[in-house]
């Protein structure tokens, strides 16, 4: 057995150097280092002014493309105003409207319910609570196709066929879940009453009933107000969702305007830019008013 001495370049001793071509190890760095990201490190390394620049020239590109084109912003605005008591007369006050029956509706359905929930009757205070489970955790969208798509057009009484418009199914879709969340919130209100107002009736021999209209209901009024309110603005602020079910409100008149003005895309910022204002200034008091309410009726201890 002949075994050859010859060294192999670069494995002998004292070989360093080969003419093969050689994979060099890699030289990572620990992890969360910009040095094992490009973009990150590329960023790290540039000058404050490099950005500036880009920053500049990424706002430039959308200027430079409407300065060619014939219909710039200010028309945009020009359009916008023209169509303004078209949106906000027929528009936004339908989203209003749906808002105060919606809120009307879940209140009167929320209210029950939540007295149900403490009902000494085991039967109806397990179904309450199904109920209210049910629809609080329910996507509101999901409610209100279920709703437009199994309510019919029309109701016939005898000879009187009564129709029923789209705003009023999503009023009926939007109650579902404003119920169950007022629902809960009589519950808690309840619950948050001290023991000792319970006791206290008792020992005066009152009923149940007169306990909780005479005593435990009016101390939950005040309770009751703040979070009443924070729903409603949430409930507003949902409303434009019944434009994806057809529902002409200020979501759907302004797509509709903006069809009409052969959908610039320049017309988006103001349409949608404006449904935004309107809705912020109407439910920013709200918000506002609900927390000074808040800090009013908080229960001092």
């Amino acid at each position: 057995m002949k075994i050859f001495s010859t060294p192999i370049p670069g494995l002998g001793p004292g070989k360093t150097n080969t003419d093969f071509p050689v994979l060099l190890p890699f030289k990572g760095h620990a992890s969360g280092q910009t040095g094992d990201l490009r973009f990150s490190r590329w960023m790290v390394s540039a000058s404050p002014m490099v950005m500036m620049i880009i920053a500049v020239l990424a706002l430039l590109i959308p200027s430079v493309a409407a300065a060619q084109s014939k219909f710039n912003l200010a028309d945009a605005f020009e359009v916008l105003w023209r169509w303004l008591p078209f949106i906000v007369g027929s528009g936004f006050v339908m989203n209003l409207l749906i808002s105060f029956f919606t809120m009307a509706i879940g209140t009167a359905a929320g209210v029950l319910l939540g007295l149900g929930q403490i009902s000494l009757i085991a039967p109806l205070r397990k179904f309450c609570w199904f109920v209210t489970q049910l629809f609080r955790n329910s996507p509101w969208l999901v409610l209100l196709f279920i709703v437009m798509l199994t309510f019919p057009f029309e109701i016939e009484i005898g000879e009187t066929i009564i129709s029923i418009p789209d705003w009023m199914k999503a009023v009926f879709g939007l109650s579902l879940p404003i119920m169950a969340n007022i629902a809960e919130i009589v519950r808690g209100a309840v619950q948050s009453v001290p023991t000792g107002q319970w006791e206290a009736s008792e020992s005066l021999a009152f009923s149940r009933r007169q306990t909780l209209w005479q005593i435990i209901l009016p101390q939950c009024f005040k309770r009751m107000i703040p979070p009443w309110m924070n729903w409603y603005a949430i409930l507003t602020m949902a409303t434009p969702l019944v434009s994806l079910l057809g529902v002409e409100e200020i979501v759907t008149l302004s797509r509709q305007a903006m069809e009409a003005e052969d959908n610039h895309p320049e017309l988006l910022i103001p349409f949608y830019g404006f449904a935004l204002v309107i809705f912020f200034a109407y439910c920013y008091p709200i918000a506002r008013w609900t927390l000074r309410l808040e800090e009013r009726y908080s229960v001092k201890l």
